[in-house]
C-alpha cells in the first residue's frame, strides 16, 4: 500500500504523477511532554518506514484539539474508530482510556520526494525488465558513469533523471558508449550526457589527497581505490618508486603524502597535466617528479636519471630544494604557516640510488612493457644491490597490472600470468610457492568471465644485469 502509483508506458519523467493518499490510524498525542513515553509504550504498534518520520503533526481535519498536539503514525492492520477497538494493542487501550492519546483517523499523503530510486524505476520499467533494474554506477566527483545494458537505453533519459533527482552529490550523469580504451591509448571513452550539464572537471578524494581533473580527458577509475591503498600501503618513506603509467596521480601522490620519492609518468598531455596540478595542490611538488613520455623509454631514463640525481650528496641535496630543469613543474619553498594537512617534510637526505618499486598500471597491455626490465643496469656494477642475504638495497619489486580469466581459487591465473611474465623476460617467475616475493593478487572482477590482477615479483637479477646477447 505504500509503494508509488504504476506507469509502465512513462518515457519522460512526470514527477507529479507520483502521488498517492493513505487512510491509517494515528494516535493523537495530546500532552505534547508525553510524545517520548507514548513512543516507548506503543514501540510495537508504530509505523515504521524508511525516510518516514513517525511523529507528525496534526492534519488539518482534525479540530478540536490544542495546536502543540502530535500524531504517531500506526501500523496498517490497527484501525481508527470505537468499533474497531479489536485491532488494538492493550497499551494503545490503556493510553486511550487514560485520556493520554486519541485514535484518530489520519491521512498520509505521498508524494515524488518520499520515494527512492528503486521505488520509482519499479514503478516505471516494463515487468521483463525488472530483474536486474540498473542500480550501480561509478560516482567520480559529482558525476554519475552509467554503463547500460542495451534492453534499459529506451529508458536511459528517465534512469538518468531519477538518479540525479535521488542523489543530492551527482549533477551529470553520463552513460559510456563505447569499451575503455577501445579508440585510443589514453583510455578514456566516449560518452552521452544523459542529465545535468556537461561539466567533466571534477574533484575527487582519496587517501588524504586532493584530485582535480577533467573526467573525460584522463582515465580514473572509482573501484580502484582499495588496490590503489593495498600498493601504497607496502612503499616506505624515503624510498623511490617509479609509476611508469601514472594517471593523474592516484598511486604517486598518496605515496609521496607517506614521504616517498616518486618519478611519475603518463603518455596522456592532460593527465601529466593533471598530475602536475595535483602534487602542487597536495604539497608534494618537492618529492613528485612528473614526465610525460613513452613508458618503454621510461623505464630505463627514469633508472639512470635517478642514479645520476643521486650521484653526490651535494647534487642531491641541491636537487632536494630547488628543480632539476629535466623536471617540468615548478616547486614553491614550503609556507611558514603549518597548513591544515601538513605535507611530508622535506627529506633530509637524498633519494636512494635505485627505485625499490616500479608500477606498471595499464592491465591491457602493461605486461608488453617488461622487455624494458631486461640490462636495466647491464651497464652499472652487480654491487649496486647486496646480495639478498645482508638486507640492505635489494633489487626492486616489479608490480605490473593484467587481465586474466577467473576462478575459484585463481590457481590456473597465476600459473598463467607467471608463465606469460616469465617468457616476456626470459626467466623463470613464481617456479615455486615458496620463491621470494612472487604475488598474484585478484584486484577486481571487470566482465563476468574477466578479471583484474596485479602480479608483483622481484626483479631477477640475472634480467637485470643481462647484456645484450646474455
Amino acid at each position: 500500500m505504500f509503494r508509488p502509483p504504476i506507469n509502465r508506458a512513462m518515457r519522460d519523467l512526470d514527477r507529479s504523477f507520483f502521488k498517492k493518499k493513505i487512510e491509517i490510524a494515528a494516535a493523537c498525542i495530546l500532552d505534547r511532554t508525553k510524545i517520548a513515553a507514548c513512543q516507548r509504550k506503543l514501540s510495537q504498534d508504530i509505523l515504521r518506514l524508511d525516510r518516514l518520520p513517525p511523529v507528525r503533526s496534526l492534519p488539518p481535519h482534525l479540530v478540536g484539539f490544542e495546536k502543540n498536539a502530535r500524531c504517531l503514525l500506526l501500523k496498517p492492520e490497527i484501525r481508527h474508530g470505537a468499533d474497531n477497538e479489536s485491532s488494538w494493542s492493550p497499551q494503545l487501550k490503556e493510553l486511550k482510556d487514560a485520556n493520554e492519546v486519541a485514535v484518530v483517523r489520519y491521512e498520509l499523503e505521498l508524494n515524488y520526494d518520499y520515494w527512492n530510486y528503486h521505488d520509482i524505476m519499479t514503478a516505471i520499467l516494463p515487468d521483463s525488465e525488472q530483474s536486474e533494474i540498473p542500480v550501480g554506477f561509478s560516482a567520480v566527483g559529482h558525476v554519475a558513469h552509467l554503463n547500460l545494458r542495451s534492453q534499459y537505453l529506451p529508458y536511459k533519459h528517465l534512469i538518468a533523471s531519477v538518479l540525479l533527482d535521488k542523489n543530492p552529490t551527482i549533477r551529470t550523469v553520463i552513460n559510456k558508449i563505447d569499451d575503455v580504451g577501445q579508440e585510443n591509448e589514453f583510455r578514456t571513452f566516449k560518452y552521452e550526457v544523459l542529465a545535468g550539464p556537461d561539466d567533466m572537471n571534477v574533484q575527487v578524494r582519496e587517501q588524504e589527497c586532493l584530485f582535480r581533473f577533467d573526467y573525460s580527458k584522463v582515465y580514473w577509475n572509482t573501484r580502484l581505490s582499495t588496490e590503489h591503498h593495498r600498493l601504497v600501503s607496502k612503499f616506505k618513506p624515503g624510498e623511490a618508486v617509479c609509476d611508469v603509467m601514472a594517471g593523474v596521480g592516484p598511486f604517486a601522490l598518496p605515496a609521496a603524502k607517506k614521504g616517498v620519492w616518486v618519478w611519475a609518468n603518463d603518455l596522456n598531455p592532460d593527465s601529466y597535466t593533471s598530475l602536475v596540478n595535483n602534487a602542487k595542490r597536495n604539497k608534494v611538488s618537492h618529492l613528485v617528479h612528473p614526465f610525460c613520455s613513452d613508458g618503454h623509454t621510461f623505464i630505463q631514463a627514469a633508472t639512470s636519471q635517478l642514479l645520476s640525481f643521486s650521484s653526490s650528496s651535494s647534487s642531491a641535496s641541491k636537487a632536494a630544494t630547488s628543480p632539476d630543469p629535466a623536471f617540468s613543474h615548478t616547486r614553491k619553498p614550503p609556507s611558514r604557516r603549518p597548513p591544515r594537512n601538513r605535507p611530508p617534510p622535506p627529506p633530509s637526505s637524498p633519494p636512494p640510488k635505485t627505485f625499490a618499486h616500479y608500477i606498471l598500471n595499464l592491465p591491457a597491455t602493461a605486461t608488453s612493457f617488461l622487455p624494458s626490465f631486461i640490462g636495466l643496469y647491464a651497464a652499472h656494477h652487480q654491487n649496486l644491490f647486496e646480495p639478498a642475504s645482508q638486507h640492505s638495497n635489494k633489487l626492486p619489486m616489479i608490480h605490473v597490472y593484467c587481465f586474466s580469466t577467473k576462478s575459484d581459487d585463481n590457481a590456473a591465473e597465476k600459473v598463467k600470468i607467471c608463465k606469460e611474465v616469465s617468457e616476456l623476460l626470459g626467466c623463470e617467475i613464481g617456479g615455486s610457492e615458496e620463491e621470494e616475493g612472487v604475488e598474484v593478487w585478484d584486484v577486481r572482477d571487470v566482465a563476468p568471465q574477466k578479471r583484474m590482477f596485479c602480479a608483483s615479483f622481484r626483479l631477477p637479477r640475472e634480467v637485470a644485469f643481462r647484456t645484450t646477447g646474455g
